[in-house]
Formats: C-alpha cells, sequence, structure tokens
C-alpha cells in the first residue's frame, strides 16, 4: 500500500465552515459548503466564487448532461435556471421526509439520490434508502435499509453504482439496469476500522473514499484490497478526482467536531490536493 502524508498535500483554498460534495466541472472544482449554506466554486488562483445560498442541511449538488446544476436540498430535487433560481423537478417527500444527503447524475440524466433516514443532526439512528429520479421527474426507490448513505459513483460504462455506507463501514455496489434500476446488490469493499463518507472513481475501477474520524483518503481496487491512503491533520468529508488530466485528488477537509457543531466555531475547513497515478473515470 502507498502512503500520503502532510508533505505531498497542497492547500488550494481554506476559510471553509464545512466542506462537502465537491464536484470537476467546466475546468474548476464545485461544493457544497454546509457549515455557511453555499454552493461554492474554487477559481484555479483559489479565489473562492459563491454560486448560491441553499437553506438546508444537508445538501448537494451534480451537473446534468447539459450543464445544468441539479440540487438536492430537504426532500426536494430542483434544476438550476440560467437566472440562478432552482426550479422543483421531483418531491422525494412520499419516500421519505428525512434528510436527504447525496446526489449522483448518469450519462443520460437520470439522477440517483439518497437519504439518511433519520433527523440531522441529532436524530437516533434508522436506515436510510437510495432513489432515483428521471429526466421527467419520477422517483422511483432503489434500495432499502443502508447505513448512512453518503458517496455515490458510477462507473466509466454506466452499469455500476457504487455507494459508501458509513454506518455499515463499507462500499456497496449495484448494477445499473438499462431502465436505470439497480439490481444485484453486493459488496464492493467491507472496510473494518473505516467509515466511508465522499467517493471518486478512476479509470482502473478502483474507488478513493473520505474518512472523517480517521482523518484520511483511501483508494480501494475492484477486489477490495487497499491500495493507497492520504493522511490529512483533520477530519476528510470527501475526495473528488479532477484537474486538467484529471490526475488531482481534491480532499475536502475540517475539524469535526459534532453535527450540533455544525456552522459554529472557525472556518478549519480547507480544500487539499494530491496528485495521484490513475485518473478520474465515471460519475460524478
Amino acid at each position: 500500500m502507498n502512503e500520503a502524508g502532510a508533505d505531498d498535500l497542497r492547500i488550494v483554498a481554506e476559510g471553509l465552515l464545512l466542506p462537502e460534495s465537491p464536484r470537476w466541472h467546466d475546468g474548476r472544482l464545485w461544493l457544497s459548503d454546509w457549515g455557511a449554506g453555499q454552493i461554492k466554486r474554487i477559481e484555479a488562483d483559489g479565489a473562492v466564487t459563491i454560486i448560491a445560498s441553499v437553506n438546508a442541511l444537508p445538501f448537494s449538488f451534480a451537473f446534468m448532461p447539459d450543464g445544468a446544476m441539479a440540487l438536492i436540498a430537504g426532500p426536494t430535487l430542483s434544476i438550476r435556471r440560467p437566472d440562478g433560481s432552482f426550479a422543483p423537478h421531483a418531491d422525494l417527500s412520499p419516500l421519505s421526509a428525512k434528510p436527504w444527503n447525496e446526489i449522483v447524475v448518469d450519462a443520460t440524466g437520470r439522477a440517483y439520490v439518497n437519504t439518511i433516514g433519520f433527523d440531522f443532526p441529532g436524530g437516533a439512528f434508522r436506515p436510510g434508502l437510495v432513489a432515483s429520479v428521471s429526466l421527467e421527474g419520477e422517483v422511483r426507490l432503489e434500495a432499502e435499509d443502508v447505513a448512512f448513505p453518503n458517496g455515490m459513483a458510477i462507473s466509466p460504462d454506466g452499469r455500476m453504482l457504487v455507494l459508501g455506507e458509513s454506518y455499515a463501514s463499507c462500499l456497496t455496489a449495484f448494477t445499473i439496469g438499462g431502465d436505470g434500476a439497480l439490481t444485484a446488490r453486493r459488496r464492493f469493499a467491507d472496510l473494518p476500522g473505516f467509515h466511508p463518507d465522499g467517493i471518486t472513481m478512476d479509470a482502473e475501477g478502483a474507488v478513493w473514499f473520505a474518512d472523517v474520524p480517521n482523518r484520511c483518503c483511501c483508494r480501494i481496487g475492484p477486489d477490495g484490497t487497499l491500495l493507497q491512503r492520504v493522511d490529512v491533520d483533520r477530519g476528510c468529508f470527501a475526495c473528488m478526482l479532477g484537474g486538467g488530466d484529471g490526475r488531482t485528488l481534491f480532499i475536502l477537509a475540517a475539524d469535526w467536531k459534532g453535527p450540533q457543531a455544525i456552522g459554529q466555531g472557525g472556518p478549519s475547513g480547507r480544500v487539499l490536493t494530491v496528485e495521484v497515478d490513475v485518473p478520474r473515470a465515471g460519475w460524478p
């Protein structure tokens, strides 16, 4: 296993409250700052541009095939209009009124979204679920009984979705059918002692995952082997492969003092980078 530490990392941006859900789009990094209730874009020089304000916790976004932003906030999936406002696209409350956490959009424009299944912060644990939303706004339940579903990624061929289950210490895989349905649920990797949060996939079919309590990002091969580990001095909430050649791993990290402290205290959130050998592939 290859390991990297502080000497290999570069700080790209700091002063964030709680950075989450990174996306590489249009040659730049975009992210959700949960603590600030904002979607932000990191410019090439490290400057931070506020794109939108969001009154929800948690919230996440992804980009549609035409470049429009899809936002999941509360039980509503919305699409951003050219004027910057968001138009409701699908109501997810019939499936769950609990917080909806993450979103990934495939090459056809079908969105996959997940909910943790309990009140956040502070609610007692209940299993969550995964749903899909078509281009027409039709909502379909895809999977239940997931233990704090977090980051999701779709393989380059569009035939597999990988989900991080933070409370089950595993990555779970599904086959994506021709109609977008998730089937053949199976373990992509058991991760004893780890708690996968945000994830990103590379061209060899490996998955990078971020881990808050272990303060690291790890690369897991398609056979479940731990291939690389990057240690950071604070909790790692999400990661994203990007950059001009897709070989820059962006790590979103911040001090973690528990869910009740989100938005409080100092802006410890940072975007860090480390160069890796295998480029990004798939979605997001």
